[in-house]
């Protein structure tokens, strides 16, 4: 028996002319006569070939050689080649050829620090610090196809180095700021890096982080490791190497500002991002240059409907897909990006909106769990600022509930501004479902998938579903898709390939309504399935976030003898709020009311804090690993891992079994 889908509400926002005609995405239909948002997917979708090669021309990619074909799929789905025989540096594409052009005085990044201090580089600055620092690169030998780690805060600095390691064709390897020495040490060794570029310190919540010292204990293992790079963020005493280590400063000092792009094959290795899988070491995403840069740029034209006049900032780390995403998709679009290197509430809780009035942010990426936090301290920090810049918002890391959802939609976007929700992954190299200015959005929902995307629900036999939750997948490859795995391709093609023939399968529970919406309910490896109905976490989430105490919950599934498993819910209360029998009961009965008696919750448990990544992205296999006393694996991505020992406690390993 499957769960019926009926999840969503009312349309909240309908897309006005102000959005409509103004639209990146109208103009790429104009162009190519297609008259609505429906048609421009089929096409996408029925001839990949004629769409990516479209995309290409609308984002003025510029090659060295042109490419011979479009894509090859000779050797099946999963290792589609794509510009096969083109030549091009996707630096070229961000950089290089604004120069001469009135963008290279165009704002291309702001920064702020959590100390307050602000910095904006223009196009013609970037270029120029990209190519110093390229140029101080190739001096300590580096080049072509070699490895070189990003291990820093979010300062202009991680961009300069991102760009420069990819204009001299070596191979990015962004890391998680936050990140322990031993994930470091896995990931680096993992890719044979030969560099690492980190920084002294970091600020955070007012205090002073080590990172050189994290490095320093992370590439003792690492053979490959010759040279390490430090930005002196914060100006505290560290440990040194005179034969490895070298300042930024004098890596730069009388380099010149004009620098050669390598010529590489549009195919060849851009960067390796690492994933934490549920079981084993990290999964090393390969990405190329004419790959995940071109995705990040697309989605942003066709869904977030990013303009050369915009701002956007995203709250990520470089260390995840979005911070990569970020600086690609805004360069190639001419646009410019925001970085804020701090905490989003510190000094004080309307940190974020001082953020969007001071520096006129037009697209605001968050997280639903970031909303949630901060919709504790209520409207008063938001009427303190003028949010009038904020054209829309963007939303990812892991589904909505309806309540913070129409919370940020009414008091931060006025309920007349969209709120862009996307989801993908690392290895999509952006998104799979989007919203768009195209059409009209529900709370919590999509629009569906972008174009390009060949997504579709299925039940457990590949079968196509509607109205019903079921499985995500894709039935076509697109540019951004991974490569592989870094030296593991048989581990790639059993997570993606192997369910279903010629059908990537993503992982995610999904559903669409009867209006055509898309929803995502949460990892498929997360499903609870209680006597035969699957249910998604965010269903059950959602029940009790709609209580007033309640500002965050997670739902797992645990062993049951009689359901095979049952459904414990781990709430968060508002500050000042306690739990209590009578609580309890409230919240056993609105689940009851929402999803049925038979999926009652055997146990509503109260924390102080769920795990989470930095990216806010709540962890529920290890949520559900800790309560059943099970190994919990990878939790190097954690921000606040004594939230697990909370919840290991709860019955010392029993589950409540």
């Amino acid at each position: 028996m499957k769960t019926k889908f009926e999840f969503g509400g009312k349309i909240a926002w309908r897309p006005t002319p102000e959005y409509t005609e103004k639209a990146l995405v109208k103009r790429f239909m104009d162009k190519y006569g297609i008259a609505t948002w429906d048609e421009l997917w089929r096409k996408s979708v029925d001839d990949i070939a004629w769409f990516w090669d479209a995309v290409l021309e609308d984002l003025d990619i510029q090659f060295y050689k042109p490419y011979e074909k479009i894509v090859d799929l000779s050797e099946g789905y999963p290792w589609a080649k794509w510009c096969v025989g083109g030549e091009m540096n996707i630096v070229h594409n961000c950089l290089d050829k604004w120069m001469g052009t009135p963008k290279q005085n165009q704002v291309a990044l702001r920064w702020e620090g959590e100390e307050g201090v602000v910095r904006l580089l223009s196009y013609g600055d970037l270029y120029r610090e990209v190519n110093r620092v390229a140029n101080g690169l190739r001096a300590l030998g580096l080049g072509k196809g070699d490895a070189i780690g990003l291990f820093m805060p979010m300062t202009p600095e991680i961009a300069i180095a991102l760009l420069a390691v990819a204009k001299i064709g070596g191979v990015i390897l962004p890391l998680f700021s936050g990140y322990g020495a031993g994930a470091v040490a896995t990931r680096l060794a993992d890719a044979g890096a030969k560099a690492l570029f980190t920084s002294d310190a970091a600020y955070r919540r007012g205090k002073v982080v080590p990172m050189k010292l994290v490095a320093d204990e992370a590439i003792a293992p690492v053979p490959t490791m010759k040279h390490v790079i430090v930005y002196k963020r914060v100006g505290v005493d560290i440990p040194w190497t005179d034969s490895r280590d070298i300042w930024w400063d004098d890596l730069v000092v009388d380099q010149p500002v004009t620098a050669a792009t390598e010529h590489t094959s549009a195919e060849d290795m851009l960067m390796i991002i690492y994933t934490s899988g549920t079981t084993g070491k990290p999964k090393g995403a390969v990405h190329t240059h004419c790959g995940f840069p071109i995705k990040a740029a697309q989605d942003m034209a066709h869904g977030l409907d990013l303009h050369d006049y915009d701002t956007l900032y995203w709250m990520t780390d470089m260390g995840w897909m979005m911070g990569p995403w970020e600086v690609f998709g805004t360069l190639i679009l001419g646009s410019t990006m925001m970085f804020y290197d701090g905490a989003p509430d510190y000094p004080d809780v309307d940190r974020l909106w001082t953020l969007v009035e001071r520096h006129g942010i037009t697209a605001l990426g968050v997280s639903p769990t970031l909303i949630r936090a901060l919709m504790r301290f209520g409207e008063g920090p938001i009427k303190k600022h003028d949010l009038s810049s904020l054209r829309l918002a963007g939303s990812t890391g892991e589904p909505w509930n309806p309540e913070p959802w129409l919370w940020f939609f009414h008091n931060v976007l006025m309920g007349r501004k969209p709120i862009i929700n996307y989801s993908g992954g690392t290895e999509v190299s952006g998104g799979i479902l989007m919203g768009n200015v195209m059409k009209p959005l529900k709370p919590c929902a999509f629009s569906g998938p972008l174009p390009g995307m060949h997504a579709d629900v299925v039940d457990e036999n590949g079968n196509s579903v509607r109205s019903q939750v079921g499985e995500l997948v894709l039935r076509k490859p697109w540019i951004g898709m991974t490569r592989g795995f870094w030296k593991d391709p048989e581990r790639y093609i059993q997570a993606y390939w192997s369910r279903f023939p010629d059908v990537w399968v993503h992982g995610d529970w999904s559903a669409v309504d009867k209006d055509g919406l898309w929803y995502i309910l949460g990892r498929s490896d997360d499903v609870i399935k209680v006597a035969g109905k699957r249910l998604g976490p965010a269903e059950a989430e959602s029940a009790v976030v709609a209580h007033p105490d309640v500002i965050e919950a997670a739902a797992i599934g645990v062993p049951d003898p009689v359901k095979g498993q049952a459904l414990v819910l781990f709430c968060v209360l508002k500050p000042g709020e306690k739990p209590s029998p009578e609580l309890e009961a409230e919240l056993r009965a609105m689940v009851v009311k929402a999803l049925g008696k038979p999926l009652a919750p055997k146990a509503i448990e109260f924390v102080p804090d769920l795990p989470r990544t930095r990216n806010a992205k709540v962890m529920r296999r290890i949520i559900k690993a800790a309560y059943l006393g099970e190994d919990t694996g990878d939790t190097s991505a954690l921000v606040n891992v004594h939230a697990i020992r909370d919840i290991a406690g709860l019955h010392s390993g029993s589950g409540g079994v």
